[in-house]
């Protein structure tokens, strides 16, 4: 039987932390390989939180700047997802603050909405047509729901962060996790639901 090779959570954890701690030092190269590790997940949660590519690319830049500017105080042995989530949202709840909350509207699939990833990349026009109507109808009943169901859904079913992580990001206890995941998941239900009761009835 062959062995598994493959690195458990521990030692990937003890892999970041070397990371981190050699970036610390003022390592480059730790500092690049931090830096594409996280920005991608930095993006796609401020692209849930303010609907706007655009938006999401200038939070997900300043996360990093300021993710970089106080690498230097974090501790290492710490996850670094949650702590650079956690200025995600930070930044995001700042800048709604001091913006007019406009309406947001679904992003065209061919814009690069991150948030569904086909799973079947056959050329078939007509799978891929089908894939980005589901594509289109998903993320913009993602995008109607309330902020605080945004949130939580983008950390667990998109980021797939564990529980104990989000409660981290969020400052807020394990089971209002779990108990507003579950209210998230069916207001994204009832979003679908209805999406496809207007279709039937256009």
């Amino acid at each position: 039987m062959a062995a598994n090779h493959a690195p458990t959570a521990v030692a990937l954890s003890a892999i970041q932390s070397q990371t981190v701690r050699a970036a610390q030092a003022g390592d480059v190269e730790a500092r690049e390989i931090l830096a594409r590790s996280c920005h991608r997940a930095a993006f796609h949660f401020a692209l849930h939180l303010t609907g706007h590519r655009d938006d999401a690319l200038e939070l997900s830049q300043d996360a990093m700047l300021r993710f970089f500017g106080s690498l230097g105080r974090f501790d290492a042995s710490r996850p670094v997802r949650p702590w650079l989530l956690r200025i995600v949202r930070n930044l995001a709840r700042d800048r709604a603050r001091r913006m007019r909350i406009r309406r947001v509207e679904p992003l065209d699939a061919d814009d690069g909405g991150p948030i569904v990833q086909p799973v079947d990349l056959s050329p078939n026009p007509e799978q891929t047509a089908h894939r980005a109507q589901i594509q289109r109808r998903l993320w913009a009943a993602v995008l109607g729901l309330k902020p605080r169901h945004r949130e939580v859904i983008a950390l667990r079913d998109y980021l797939d962060l564990s529980y104990d992580e989000i409660s981290e990001i969020l400052h807020i206890p394990r089971g209002t996790v779990m108990s507003r995941l579950h209210r998230a998941r069916s207001a994204l239900r009832k979003h679908l639901h209805g999406a496809l009761g207007k279709e039937v009835g256009a």
